[in-house]
């Protein structure tokens, strides 16, 4: 912290004046060089400090006093302006007018334009932030022992002692936490391998979310976003042209992992992502990216330190208790210069919310949705009605107690004679990525159903799989059983790959009541090019889009038509 004399030297010129009136400086005929050395002396003196002290009112000495008593003697300008008013940066002219050290529009202008309080920055966490401060030899000058400041109710932070939330007994509408983001995060990696899967903004796009969602057990955009922002972030995904892609090591690495060890790496992924911002992804809010700084990464780490402190091991506590308690101890956690009007945030009316008292719709939204969002999702918590606890991996996320580390126990993939293949949630989720790659996808649950065909076969040939390659899969999983006989079938026809080709096609028939009417009708040239292949002795094919046509010179000939059918399903 900068001394008197270096904080003086960095002053506007235009303040020397007013600082000189207030420490009993005669400064008409000195140049603004000449009362720098004045005002040092003359504010470390202790009965000029005194005189000083003497004129300021009991609220503007308490600010001071808590200045003073915060440890480092200085606190975050966002922060103390939000106690005792902003500053407001005048020039010369201005002060001469207005006097802001005699008549200061706020507590903290008054002891800034009197010289009580002086400005600096410093770096924290890669953020310049803009802090007040009582040079250390003026604190050590002032008479502090003249105020009592024992009934100052705002206290600095980091100073103060947390305070213990109560734990509920009487719990509604508990939602335990499970695990099953692992199996949805396998289904997506598996999706994003054997499909073209196209990505918009932080998330994928509609036509991606509408084909993957009935394969995820939650029907949450919410939380299939966060399912990919989760992807990208733990390296498992990355995105080429504006298309999601597995990252094979990667993925062969994580799928391969215990459970308890994905939600590990999840977890921590989730805590460090700067690329998953939460505040992008709750209901009722809408940032601009433009023109303001946000680190989500930053934002996590300070709450979950908060929670560390204030979450008991075992109970619930509520949510809103625990909102509030942050509010009024930490409430900067995401924005350390303490800023609260340049950050450009719309609620669902369209409103802007700015300034602090926007701190509930913004901040307590942003820590209610870590809780019941991705920290639910995540295992970490089980939830109730405005109610939270932590889970046992919620505990060693705060690292309030080691990792869990159950082991898993595999289950194999059941195969049905049918072509069905059987995958409960305890199967090796790196064996179900796999199965998901050449066989269709039917039913998403426990256990996940998927269907061996010849259409998943040849899905399965275009990704570079063939028959040998599943086959030696289905061995694998069977443990010494044959494979059933009609999926050996399925295989053995399909060794080579397809033998022919056949088409459907969709033709209008034309068919008539007796073999001469037809006859004649391919006798007469202007009728005969309407048509196609012949059929038997009383029906043929009409030509694409001719059938109007024919139509009409038929009955110009004579022949009635019952084309009825055919025009409600082609005009």
């Amino acid at each position: 912290m900068r001394d008197l004399l270096a904080t003086l030297n960095d002053y506007d010129p235009g303040m020397l004046p007013a600082l000189a009136e207030t420490w009993g400086i005669a400064s008409k005929s000195l140049v603004d060089e000449a009362i720098i050395p004045q005002l040092h002396r003359a504010m470390l003196d202790p009965q000029s400090s005194e005189a000083a002290w003497d004129k300021l009112d009991d609220s503007a000495r308490s600010a001071l006093q808590l200045l003073v008593s915060s440890g480092r003697q200085r606190m975050k300008m966002g922060q103390f302006e939000r106690f005792y008013g902003k500053v407001r940066k005048l020039g010369r002219a201005q002060i001469i007018k207005e006097q802001p050290h005699l008549h200061g529009q706020s507590i903290a202008e008054t002891l800034y334009y009197r010289g009580f309080i002086s400005e600096g920055y410093d770096k924290v966490d890669d953020n310049l932030i803009g802090f007040f401060y009582v040079p250390p030899d003026l604190a050590e000058a002032l008479p502090l022992h003249k105020t009592s400041y024992e009934h100052i109710e705002i206290e600095d932070s980091s100073s103060a002692d947390l305070p213990s939330l109560p734990t509920i007994d009487d719990v509604q509408g508990i939602s335990s936490a499970d695990t099953s983001i692992i199996d949805d995060l396998t289904s997506l990696l598996a999706f994003t391998q054997a499909n073209k899967v196209e990505m918009e903004d932080e998330g994928l796009s509609h036509q991606a979310v509408e084909a993957l969602m009935p394969h995820v057990f939650h029907d949450s955009s919410i939380r299939l976003d966060f399912l990919v922002g989760l992807g990208i972030s733990a390296a498992l995904i990355t995105s080429q042209d504006g298309q999601a892609y597995p990252r094979r090591n990667e993925v062969r690495s994580f799928l391969s992992a215990t459970r308890a060890e994905q939600i590990r790496l999840l977890a921590l992924a989730w805590l460090e992502s700067r690329t998953y911002r939460d505040l992008w992804h709750i209901p009722g809010l809408f940032p601009d990216d433009s023109g303001w700084s946000y680190d989500p990464a930053g934002a996590r780490d300070a709450i979950m330190s908060l929670f560390a402190e204030l979450l008991p091991e075992q109970g619930w506590v509520s949510v809103n208790d625990l909102i509030d308690v942050i509010k009024e101890i930490e409430p900067d956690f995401q924005r350390p210069d303490g800023d609260y009007d340049s950050w450009y945030i719309r609620n669902a009316a369209g409103e802007f919310l700015n300034g602090f008292e926007s701190w509930d719709a913004v901040e307590g939204s942003l820590i209610e949705f870590y809780v019941v969002g991705p920290m639910y999702w995540l295992g970490l918590v089980d939830i109730g009605e405005d109610v939270v606890r932590l889970t046992a991996y919620g505990r060693a996320f705060l690292d309030i107690q080691d990792w869990p580390s159950p082991p898993d126990q595999p289950d194999p993939i059941e195969i049905r004679n049918d072509g069905a293949l059987l995958a409960s949630r305890r199967v090796n989720r790196f064996e179900r990525f796999q199965l998901a790659r050449f066989a269709r996808w039917e039913q998403a649950g426990d256990p996940y159903i998927y269907r061996l065909d010849a259409d998943s076969i040849q899905r399965a040939s275009a990704q570079g799989i063939n028959v040998q390659h599943i086959q030696a899969f289905l061995l694998r999983q069977l443990d010494g059983k044959p494979i059933p006989i009609p999926i050996v079938k399925l295989l053995r026809n399909w060794q080579d790959g397809a033998k022919t080709t056949v088409s459907f096609e969709s033709h209008i028939i034309l068919r008539s009541n007796n073999e001469e009417v037809l006859d004649k009708i391919f006798a007469m040239p202007a009728l005969r090019r309407h048509l196609g292949a012949r059929l038997g002795p009383m029906s043929c094919v009409i030509r694409q889009d001719q059938w109007q046509a024919l139509r009409d010179k038929l009955g110009d000939d004579g022949i009635e038509v019952d084309a009825a059918s055919v025009g409600r399903g082609n005009n």
